[in-house]
């Protein structure tokens, strides 16, 4: 690597000649302040929070943009600089909502945050005209509120690089800059897939999901309602750092235990229904790939895929697995295996679902996904809104003694855990298809299919077949991955995930710093708690889960069946843009 020497607050360091000032100081273990800055995909130096003062410059320079220079001498902590830095950001206080108390991101706030660290008290400091914006509430999954927007264009860059959708932008110039749609659409008439990336990316509180927790408290206080909830497979790897515990905490039986506390009437465990969702998928691939169907066969449990897919690609929603997501399968089968079980009515059933997603709050009203008559599920909750339930329960997380799921629905294999990393999905459906076939893996780790890389592609030996599979997450990705296909490639069976990583860093999950997330792999951190569990669960193969095996014995019959089909499976639309 070639280097250069660089001085930094007087000393001597040794850093790429590639490297900007920000990332220099980086490696020199001094962190400067940052609001736009996303490692890789937004550098753009608009915050102007990274300044720093370069000796024989006659200006500050922005750090994240300022490419370094042998010799240079870099000084971060100046009066100048800690006196720009303040002003920057009274500036953008003075165009901004100040409801802090009642902001969902207080305390949680990166702008917050550095007011604090740099003595910004007075939002009234430059006096003038503010704009105001109507909040943005058009969609089921989520709400903006430009009225906290501080023009960072963090949701414009991962919305553009990440997902390939693009659908929002800076609109008008100066003092009237926004972000929006085209034509000041509102989302909803946008292609929007409602992955939620750029919740997750935002800085302060302009973007939140849909807060649906009024409508679950109400369903626990109506005696007419048996209420009930299942949790994702990646919500108990990211659920403690809303906490303030460590990111790759595994607090399955806390969560298990505050869920109770909040008085459901069953708390259960949706590893069962990706199990479900695997047999039924295994079978669907199986049927397709040896008798000639639609290949290559594409995975349909995360929503943002599928809206993607139906806008950008309607050619390939042929190609969806018609299988309903573990989310919308568990619903469908409580409120008519277990209704039928337990004597219940389907319509005095609410059932809740805690999901690292915010397109799952679209998918709870698709079309298709009614199998009792009314929906497979009423609300769709994030990571973010149970973390917000439990503390305005009062309960204290981290005290809590570990609890386990109820039954009948609390025994999930390995193979459902890993659902919530990118690759899983392949990998859980590969042990079932080629168990199915009566072939004996090496081993059940697939480690071609595993790890955060954004396309992965591997062939399988299932006996006298070869399995040509891909594993794209992040929709530009996605793109890239069928535009493969469309060029001729042959790939047989292709799981994709909306969002970077997969369900592990779903636009639901407790929010982190850019701080955090530009040096930390977040995605392979909270993953390592699913593959740690797949590892120590007694059973590693979805079609090996007891209790899915005594649902097919008890109701569904079988897998493919023409019960299982009415009641596991959906159907898609081809929307276009």
């Amino acid at each position: 690597m070639d280097t250069v020497n660089v001085k930094i607050n007087g000393r001597e360091y040794t850093v790429s000649k590639n490297a900007t000032v920000l990332e220099a100081c980086r490696e020199a273990s001094i962190n400067i302040p940052t609001l736009c800055y996303m490692k890789d995909i937004n550098a753009i130096g608009a915050c102007r929070l990274c300044l720093v003062e370069i000796k024989g410059a006659r200006t500050l320079a922005a750090a994240c943009v300022q490419p370094v220079s042998d010799g240079m001498e870099i000084f971060t902590n100046t009066p100048a600089v800690q006196k720009a830095r303040k002003l920057n950001l009274e500036l953008i206080l003075s165009d901004h909502d100040m409801s802090c108390l009642s902001c969902d991101r207080n305390q949680k706030c990166e702008l917050q945050k550095y007011c604090k660290e740099y003595g910004v008290t007075d939002q009234y400091h430059f006096a003038g005209a503010t704009n105001k914006f109507d909040y943005d509430e058009t969609t089921p999954y989520l709400v903006r509120d430009n009225n906290k927007c501080i023009l960072c264009r963090r949701c414009v860059a991962v919305c553009k690089h990440n997902q390939g959708v693009g659908v929002i932008g800076a609109n008008d110039r100066g003092f009237d800059t926004h972000i929006g749609c085209a034509f000041e659409r509102p989302l909803s008439e946008s292609p929007c897939i409602g992955c939620g990336q750029c919740v997750v990316a935002c800085p302060t509180g302009a973007l939140k999901e849909k807060d649906d927790t009024a409508k679950v408290w109400a369903a626990l206080q109506d005696p007419t309602k048996h209420v009930a909830i299942c949790a994702a497979p990646s919500v108990r790897a990211t659920l403690g750092e809303c906490f303030d515990m460590a990111p790759g905490t595994d607090v399955e039986g806390k969560m298990v235990a505050a869920i109770k506390r909040l008085g459901f009437d069953g708390v259960y465990n949706m590893n069962l229904t990706a199990d479900l969702t695997i047999l039924e998928e295994a079978h669907e691939f199986l049927e397709r790939f040896t008798k000639g169907g639609k290949l290559p066969l594409i995975t349909s449990c995360s929503p943002g895929w599928v809206k993607y897919c139906e806008h950008y690609y309607p050619d390939f929603t042929d190609n969806l697995s018609s299988c309903k997501s573990p989310q919308q399968m568990f619903g469908a089968t409580y409120k008519t295996y277990f209704a039928e079980k337990m004597g219940l009515k389907p319509e005095d059933i609410f059932f809740v679902s805690v999901i690292p997603c915010t397109a799952k709050k679209f998918e709870v009203q698709r079309d298709h996904q009614n199998a009792a008559g009314v929906p497979d599920v009423d609300v769709a909750i994030t990571t973010r809104e149970l973390a917000k339930m439990i503390e305005q329960a009062g309960i204290e997380f981290t005290n809590l003694p570990d609890e386990d799921f109820d039954s009948p629905f609390k025994i999930g294999s390995g193979a459902g855990a890993i659902f919530g990393a990118t690759g899983g999905v392949m990998e859980a459906a590969l042990r079932t298809a080629a168990a199915t076939l009566g072939v004996k893996l090496d081993k059940l780790e697939l480690e071609d299919v595993r790890g955060t890389a954004g396309i992965k592609k591997a062939s399988y030996k299932l006996g006298d077949h070869t399995v040509n599979v891909a594993v794209a997450s992040g929709t530009a990705n996605a793109k890239q991955l069928l535009e493969a296909v469309k060029a001729g490639e042959k790939i047989d069976f292709i799981e994709i995930m909306a969002c970077p990583g997969g369900c592990v860093n779903g636009g639901g999950q407790p929010v982190q710093p850019m701080s955090v997330r530009n040096y930390t792999d977040l995605k392979a951190i909270r993953a390592k708690v699913l593959y740690d569990a797949d590892k120590d669960l007694p059973y590693r193969e979805s079609h090996k889960n007891p209790e899915v095996i005594a649902l097919y014995d008890e109701f569904f019959g079988k897998p493919g069946s023409e019960k299982a089909h009415h009641i596991l499976h959906t159907e898609y639309v081809k929307r276009g843009k």
